[in-house]
């Protein structure tokens, strides 16, 4: 029994894995709705106040491993939480700005 803990234990992922992978995930859900709105001529207002809506999903996981990485270094819920809504509000705050970016000069993001 315990070497089977032992190996579910090591199988895994590690937080800071889970990170990098919903961090991906999170970005190429906000990349693929920037392109979209960017084709669809969305205005920059409208970009901006639909960001806290779109991607949901790969938002929720990407908060969930950032707060339990925070938490496995030792951080307070509190302060785990607060450091994932503000990486996810850095997110959005990029985006916003590149999709005004690209609006301005009427381009579309490399791949």
């Amino acid at each position: 029994m315990l070497i089977a803990t032992l190996l579910l234990a090591f199988a895994a992922p590690s937080p800071a894995a889970d990170v990098g992978t919903t961090r991906a995930a999170f970005t190429k859900c906000l990349r693929t709705d920037l392109k979209k709105s960017l084709d669809a001529k969305k205005p920059p207002a409208d970009y901006e106040a639909a960001i806290d809506t779109v991607c949901q999903t790969e938002r929720d996981a990407f908060r969930k491993a950032v707060i339990a990485l925070d938490r496995a270094s030792g951080d307070s819920e509190a302060d785990a939480t607060e450091d994932a809504n503000m990486q996810i509000s850095d997110y959005h705050d990029n985006f916003v700005g590149q999709f005004k970016d690209y609006s301005e000069s009427n381009t579309m993001p490399a791949d």
